[in-house]
């Protein structure tokens, strides 16, 4: 039966210097690990057929599906500041788009599919970890309600991969709104070609942001719009403690998703300069840093975008430092808001940004659990003899007793009853996150002895963040002081 692909490829109608056309390298001995069916059944998939023989050929970058225009696609980059003018897709290769059932356009990526004109010395290939890291934190921050690419599937090649030692190899099948990124428009701005700016801005506008066309100043309006959707973004990151872990420009999508998922974390204890990455070694990308690091990045895309912002050089840059200043108040505004559900306050009261600011302090410095420490706020919420829960995770207790205090008396200011105020807060402060070393556990399992069920149990466990599950109650918890993970590895 044949695997059907509802294609309708715009990207690969733009000029041929948007990428570069190739078909995947073939893989010995696929087979298949996890196929998402109610994503492929999303994107008008049958995801019986895609399991089969036919779809994971397919999946694997065996076959080529019909009316698939396979591409890689290019782009340059600011990596840890420094840039780039090529860089592109060197272990990626788009298949194409599928307008899914809400209507929406999705890329179909495969990760892993083998070199590229792109590939710089690069064999092409992911190893096992990568493809189920990203598989499962992507599919976490999808449920955890931020916007993030997906993933639609994972395959083992049957083959190895040489990184530091032999690895089993595989290939992620990749879902996102687009693969465009703010290193895109560098990669046209770097090689002076104003008419493949105007066309890819063109292009993003009409994809991503269509009431940009109705301005009078639609690049302008995409540049707002843009810089709109990173903020609002950057600031949900924070509110569950996530680590991007590498914010290279080559990393950022124009569409506002969370993307390419390498040395990812999430926070235990909370602490503004955690730093996860092995690479990142002078906390570039460090927790507190990804709101100044975001502003960074959309500064070299509004730079990328004068030649289309005004003709007259000045008023160009006047119209990009304006765009940019709108920055810091719609991160201030959205991060100030999460926070507020987080501890309950449906109401807007002046004081409340230094309340808040006062509990991070006194989690800092009394190393307590991020995650933990405002689901257990969910149930004090409802009142003081939950507190005990609270004042566990610090390591001096009085310090959270003078702030429950002030807590209290500004909750008592709300216009909510207890219950509806506890169910609130526990629709916002998940249970389960991607602990790093339960998804370094998995990992060791699935790598060393060909070990699944990890992977399954605790991609189940994340599936529902908010709800308790008692049988699985061990997943929120953190890990012990043996168990920590104080490096995570890009592994490409």
């Amino acid at each position: 039966m044949t695997v059907h692909f509802p294609f309708d490829n715009t990207y690969a109608r733009l000029p041929e210097r948007f990428f570069a056309r190739l078909t995947p390298s073939s893989v010995t001995a696929p087979r298949l690990i996890r196929l998402n069916r109610d994503l492929a059944r999303q994107l008008r998939l049958d995801p019986d057929r895609l399991a089969g023989p036919e779809g994971v050929a397919i999946l694997s970058g065996n076959r080529v599906p019909d009316a698939a225009e396979p591409i890689a696609m290019a782009y340059a980059g600011h990596q840890f500041g420094q840039f780039v003018p090529q860089l592109g897709d060197g272990r990626a290769i788009l298949l194409g788009e599928v307008v899914d059932r809400s209507g929406l356009r999705r890329d179909i990526q495969l990760k892993g599919s083998g070199p590229t004109p792109f590939s710089r010395r690069g064999d092409g290939r992911a190893a096992l970890g990568p493809v189920l890291r990203e598989y499962l934190v992507s599919e976490a921050m999808a449920a955890l309600g931020l916007p993030t690419t997906r993933a639609l599937a994972a395959v083992l090649t049957g083959e190895t991969v040489v990184r530091e030692t032999l690895l089993p190899g595989a290939v992620l099948t990749r879902v996102a709104s687009s693969h465009v990124r703010v290193g895109t428009f560098q990669f046209f701005a770097a090689r002076q070609d104003v008419q493949g700016l105007r066309l890819l801005a063109d292009y993003v506008i009409r994809r991503h942001y269509p009431q940009a066309a109705e301005s009078d100043r639609p690049y302008r309006a995409l540049l707002d719009q843009v810089v709109a959707a990173q903020a609002d973004l950057i600031a949900r990151w924070l509110h569950i403690g996530f680590i991007h872990g590498v914010m290279n420009t080559d990393n950022m999508s124009i569409a506002g998703e969370t993307i390419d998922y390498g040395p990812c974390a999430f926070m235990d204890a909370y602490d503004p300069a955690t730093v996860f990455s092995s690479i990142d070694q002078h906390g570039r990308y460090a927790y507190g840093n990804q709101p100044r690091i975001g502003l960074w990045n959309l500064t070299r895309l509004a730079e990328a975008l004068l030649p289309l912002l005004s003709e007259d050089q000045e008023k160009a840059v006047a119209e990009a430092n304006e765009a940019l200043e709108a920055f810091s108040g719609k991160f201030e505004a959205a991060y100030h808001a999460g926070l507020r559900r987080k501890l309950g306050l449906l109401t807007e009261r002046g004081e409340d940004p230094t309340l808040a600011a006062d509990l991070l302090k006194a989690m800092a410095e009394n190393r307590a659990d991020f995650t933990l420490t405002f689901r257990r706020l969910s149930d004090a919420a409802a009142g003081p003899e939950a507190d005990e829960a609270v004042r566990n995770l610090f390591i001096n207790p009085l310090a959270y007793d003078a702030w429950a205090v002030r807590w209290r008396e500004r909750l008592s200011q709300e216009p909510q009853d207890a219950a509806t105020r506890r169910a609130a807060m526990r629709a916002v402060n998940p249970a389960y996150i991607p602990r790093n070393h339960r998804v370094e556990t998995m990992i060791q399992a699935a790598v060393e002895r060909d070990d699944f069920a990890p992977f399954e149990e605790l991609l189940m466990v994340l599936s529902q963040p908010y709800e308790d599950q008692p049988a699985f109650a061990h997943y929120a918890e953190p890990p012990e002081p043996h168990e920590r993970v104080y490096q995570t590895f890009c592994g490409t």
